[in-house]
């Protein structure tokens, strides 16, 4: 299946900042039954945009804007082609475990297997490791747990957007019992790291087709997680929707957690308030518009803009009321 993918981010500021600099993370990667044909990233205000390849394999690019700006718009643009892979197993033996433990012991799995930023274990995840009875093993496979714990995490929570921020620490999603993909994803890979399963973040896009019922906002990044396993190397759960990441997940960086792989990081200069406004597309397809035409017009993205400023404005006009 091809997949057109355009990334919208605009960053506007209340007063004018300058020299800018951004790292980008939106290049889907090549590897196993993905395929990335065609990227192309532009920038306004133009930039010289330079590109490297982290310890990780993600394609990270970064510019500078010196100049003074009140606005910064970033579109990438591509094609991705996506296999369909073997389904998984049906069952696993519960020897797997030793089999776990002789695959740590010939790869380093060390950033996979301990706490980070976001990846903390505290008494309330304790808590819901014994509500969800993913505490011990209890005789599972490490593929039947990984399941257990996608679909324990799945009924435990509800997605509710915007309901926590991109810095909040996954207490937050765990005392009001709500959050986003990256919330379920970080809960998800603390659970399993518990278990001493190397388990890592993924961030991406979900393709949203109309039979699909998901819970995951369509026109957003997605996140997931994904764990190894023995014959099987690294596979995807994604437990905000309940599912085996497939087809249907874009793959575009991974790494510890959510604080490895933004998809957009950067510093200004100049004290202003920011607002940011992100949009994604994922439509089936073989063609990519030229990223200039996004600049020169785009009545769809114009509207968006528009409708969402107004959003805005009417949700700030009934706080007050």
């Amino acid at each position: 299946m091809f997949y057109a993918i355009r990334h919208f981010t605009r960053y506007r500021y209340s007063h004018s900042v300058w020299q800018s600099m951004m790292e980008v993370r939106m290049h889907p990667r090549s590897e196993g039954n993905q395929r990335c044909f065609i990227f192309q990233l532009s920038v306004n205000p133009r930039a010289r945009i330079f590109a490297h390849t982290d310890s990780r394999g993600n394609l990270v690019h970064h510019f500078d804007l010196p100049q003074r700006h009140r606005q910064l718009t970033i579109i990438s643009d591509s094609l991705v082609n996506i296999d369909e892979q073997q389904p998984l197993p049906e069952t696993m033996d519960y020897k797997a475990w030793d089999d776990l433990e002789e695959m740590k012991e010939k790869k380093d799995y060390w950033d996979e297997l301990m706490p980070s930023h976001f990846a903390r274990s505290s008494a309330e995840l304790d808590e819901l490791a014994n509500e969800i009875g993913v505490a011990k093993r209890d005789g599972r496979s490490p593929l039947a747990f990984l399941l257990d714990v996608a679909s324990g995490v799945y009924r435990s929570f509800t997605y509710v957007k915007r309901s926590t921020a991109v810095n909040s620490p996954i207490e937050h999603a765990l005392r009001s019992r709500q959050g986003v993909c990256q919330d379920f994803a970080h809960i998800m890979i603390t659970l399993v790291r518990k278990a001493e399963i190397p388990c890592r973040y993924v961030s991406g896009y979900l393709y949203h087709a109309k039979e699909n019922i998901d819970r995951s906002a369509d026109g957003a990044t997605h996140a997931w997680v994904e764990a190894a396993l023995p014959g099987l190397g690294w596979v995807g759960f994604d437990p905000t929707n309940n599912l085996i990441a497939a087809e249907r997940h874009i793959r575009t960086a991974v790494g510890r957690d959510y604080a490895d792989v933004p998809p957009t990081m950067g510093t200004m200069k100049g004290k202003a308030e920011t607002e940011l406004q992100v949009r994604v597309r994922v439509t089936p397809s073989q063609a990519v518009l030229p990223p200039d035409e996004e600049f020169a017009a785009d009545e769809e993205w114009s509207q968006f803009l528009e409708e969402d400023h107004q959003t805005q404005l009417m949700r700030a006009q009934q706080q007050q009321q």
